[in-house]
């Protein structure tokens, strides 16, 4: 039977070990068919009026939540593989997140990037220190602290501004790829070349020309001596779960060398151990490592941060004023962040999440074996999965949310899977049986070719 919400609530918090072990005596509960009247649907119809029109979403309002579950108002229970679009990398409420939320919220929120607090410096050097000790960014310097990606996105393509117009007055323009996504704000949407976020907001930032990713000779097109910046995902998010191959990104860093331009690399999502290691890019060597790093999603583990990691390089063109921030930094946004730095730069912590990552893997491509006519591809590093099908994959989503999974998609009808990279192994299990139970009933004619292709041998 379902817990109550109120029960949930009224338990005091877990260590993580307690969490864990709790964790393993949840099992799914398959949900009814969402009643035209309930809690979720009464909230939401006496507020939804008075809020913007700038999503479209189910009617379930999200009450609870723990490690890789969520419960709505009704009490029902959801299995989480999408951890808030990649956000809660340590899944929801954690116990140490919660406590020290609560210590620094008795001492000190915010005090502005006016003075020094305990915290801004210190993320900052961890942030550099542990990005080198793990193989990242070889010649990371500095760090600046948002409260987003998109500020984040908007602090690297200031900098790169800043750093070509040191060089040339002219040299200001920017190259980006199809199918990439770096934010909603006016810089990050100009770099974001997808038509529908783009149409409604023309004219954006002029001198932004797009390439083709995977394809080197698109961006030596393109590039340019009035090129500043060179701005990609390693993995694609948004896009479909798209990585960048290794000689493409050694090449692309050579081309940017060779025009005096800056490579950003946005990890927002890819990065923080989403891929299996703590950055995408540290896969690589070093010549194909970038100049500005951006990064923030996991980095607060639900709590709004962002940062962007430069070379001593960039940071010589930076003068006190350049950019700035209201909250940017602030010692509880700070603190958070230098728990969940700690927690996933650890070997053992990232070679869990590739064993993780193979399990889905193995278990998503036994999917496609049940499925083959609608299950084109699965792709993807670590937590950060795709799984393409050769059809709009809405209704797969909408039924797996009915029988109580959580899944998203991105572009180019993929199902993407990014649950917290702690999530146990039966949950993936759980889950992974509730999302083949949903292909099953939004596609009963391969269940019935394949139930009947054992008696047709006979």
């Amino acid at each position: 039977m379902l817990k109550s919400l109120s029960t949930l609530t009224k338990r005091p918090l877990l260590s993580a070990s307690l969490q864990s072990k709790r964790l393993l005596h949840i099992t799914p509960t398959l949900l009814q068919s969402t009643p035209t009247k309930n809690k979720s649907t009464e909230h939401i119809s006496e507020r939804d009026q008075y809020m913007a029109t700038t999503y479209s979403r189910p009617n379930i309002v999200f009450a609870k939540g723990l490690g890789a579950y969520l419960w709505d108002l009704e009490g029902n229970q959801y299995i989480d593989f999408s951890a808030g679009i990649a956000v809660t990398a340590l899944g929801h409420s954690h116990p140490e997140v919660a406590k020290l939320m609560f210590e620094q919220a008795n001492t000190l929120v915010h005090s502005s990037n006016l003075y020094h607090n305990l915290y801004t410096g210190e993320l900052s050097k961890q942030l550099v220190l542990k990005t080198k000790e793990f193989g990242g960014m070889h010649d990371a310097a500095r760090v600046f602290l948002a409260n987003s990606g998109t500020e984040a996105n908007e602090a690297a393509l200031k900098f790169a501004r800043k750093y070509g117009k040191s060089i040339s007055d002219d040299k200001t323009e920017f190259i980006t790829f199809e199918t990439s996504f770096h934010g909603r704000s006016m810089g990050a949407l100009s770099v974001t070349p997808n038509p529908k976020y783009q149409a409604p907001f023309a004219p954006l930032i002029p001198g932004v020309k797009v390439a083709k990713p995977n394809d080197i000779n698109s961006v030596r097109d393109l590039i340019s001596e009035k090129t500043c910046g060179v701005i990609i995902e390693p993995i694609q998010g948004e896009g479909g779960i798209r990585p960048m191959k290794q000689d493409f990104l050694i090449q692309l860093k050579q081309l940017t060398q060779e025009n005096n331009a800056l490579l950003i690399y946005d990890e927002i999502q890819c990065g923080l151990g989403r891929s299996g290691a703590l950055w995408a890019h540290a896969k690589l060597p070093k010549e194909a490592h970038p100049d500005i790093l951006t990064m923030a999603k996991a980095l607060g583990n639900g709590f709004p941060i962002g940062a962007t990691m430069i070379t001593e390089n960039v940071e010589k063109q930076l003068k006190v004023g350049d950019h700035g921030t209201t909250y940017g930094g602030n010692p509880l946004g700070a603190r958070i962040g230098l728990y969940v730095l700690d927690q996933i730069a650890n070997p053992k912590f990232l070679q869990t999440v590739n064993q993780k990552s193979e399990l889905f893997k193995v278990k998503l491509n036994e999917l496609k074996e049940k499925f083959p006519e609608q299950i084109k591809e699965v792709r993807g590093d670590g937590l950060l999965l795709g799984m393409e099908l050769n059809q709009d994959p809405s209704p797969v989503v909408v039924k797996a949310r009915e029988l109580g999974l959580l899944v998203i998609t991105a572009g180019g009808n993929v199902i993407r899977f990014a649950p917290a990279l702690n999530i146990e192994d039966n949950v993936i299990i759980d889950g992974l049986e509730l999302l083949e139970k949903a292909f099953a009933e939004c596609f009963p004619a391969n269940v019935e070719a394949e139930e009947a292709a054992p008696a047709e041998k006979k």
